[in-house]
């Protein structure tokens, strides 16, 4: 067992002897898309002779995790999902340690970082499969509802490069 996995099981097994009286643990749904420079950013739309977008859309992605929390404060959990990169033409499905600072800065309001590191498995590439980071910093109210920005990295060599990723807007759900 690597020391990764090793700390993660005990880190889950000493929270559900201590999750006798009190919830300690969460989950989250995140939904995601991805956006990409334009490379005709520059030419002028025919039909209203306005510039094009900076940005357009790139992918989807969605994660779900499950893991332990301290009063909403910081967290430590698995998660894993589906992104879908369209400029690539890449369905990855990441697995990995979810790592979460949410101090408050206001009364309803908490700033959250994550910090997440893994795998990450290309499906219907065969055996592609490479390390995966994220990395994202958002907004969250006292509903639990998170607005965020993600940088993604993977190592998979695919289309004649070695690293591929992307930048997403997202909408998390977390339940505590």
């Amino acid at each position: 067992m690597t020391p990764i996995k090793t700390l993660l099981f005990l880190v889950f097994l000493s929270g559900s002897l201590l999750a006798q009286d009190k919830k300690i643990t969460y989950t989250q749904f995140d939904v995601t898309i991805a956006f990409t420079g334009n490379p005709d950013e520059d030419e002028v739309n025919q039909y209203n002779n306005e510039k094009q977008a900076f940005f357009i859309p790139d992918g989807l992605g969605t994660k779900f995790g499950y893991g332990l929390h301290h009063k909403k404060w910081i967290a430590l959990g698995i998660h894993s999902g589906l992104n879908w990169d369209w400029s690539n033409k890449l369905v990855v499905t990441p697995v990995f340690a979810n790592f979460r600072l949410s101090p408050k800065i206001i009364d309803e309001t908490r700033i959250t970082l994550q910090l997440g590191l893994g795998k990450a498995i290309a499906l219907g590439r065969g055996n592609l499969i490479g390390d995966y980071k994220k990395i994202s910093l958002g907004i969250q109210n006292d509903d639990n509802i998170l607005f965020f920005i993600e940088l993604n990295h993977y190592a998979l060599p695919i289309n004649n490069q070695r690293n591929s990723g992307n930048v997403s807007l997202g909408l998390s759900l977390i339940s505590f």
